[in-house]
């Protein structure tokens, strides 16, 4: 499964950089508003659980860390609004209706293969990483872009903390 999300996360980057190519906050608008749907399904899938009486032994754990990250990339959505990022309603458009079949997906997926699903999200999150950095590396030090970047590899470390619990 790991291939398989690393073939389409590659995908969905090179067309996601194709259309947004030298529209940067547009781009990061467009991530922050797909990057909350997996904490979104996650939580929801948790609570399928819970009201099914499936609660594993670190469910509070991961609600309270999916929680936490789900307001955390809405604190992102809102900085790139502020900075343009959703001004155009193709823009808008497309990342709403994006967002609806990516939070379906992860709901589907962290049913059925919750390890599968934290990989993905893993990756999205080390590569929303790499995209501010290269950012950075262009455009010169911004601090709120540099705690948003920083944020990024602590949900990574969130994730790969949360794969290793399934294991356990």
């Amino acid at each position: 499964m790991n291939t398989i999300n690393t073939v389409v996360l590659n995908f969905t980057v090179a067309i996601i950089d194709f259309l947004y190519r030298g529209r940067d906050f547009q781009r990061f608008w467009v991530l922050e508003e797909i990057a909350r749907a997996p904490y979104f399904a996650f939580l929801s899938v948790l609570h399928l659980r819970e009201s099914l009486g499936l609660r594993g032994p670190q469910h509070l754990y991961l609600m309270k860390e999916h929680f936490a990250q789900t307001l955390n990339e809405t604190e992102h959505l809102e900085y790139m609004e502020s900075r343009g990022g959703n001004s155009y309603w193709i823009d808008r458009f497309f990342a709403r209706h994006l967002v609806l079949a990516y939070y379906w997906i992860n709901v589907v997926y962290y049913w059925m293969a919750p390890k599968s699903a934290y990989h993905l999200s893993y990756e999205i999150e080390i590569h929303a990483a790499e995209t501010y950095a290269k950012y950075l590396a262009l455009h010169g030090h911004d601090d709120k872009i540099l705690e948003i970047l920083n944020d990024e590899l602590h949900h990574s470390k969130e994730l790969h903390d949360a794969m290793e619990m399934i294991n356990a």
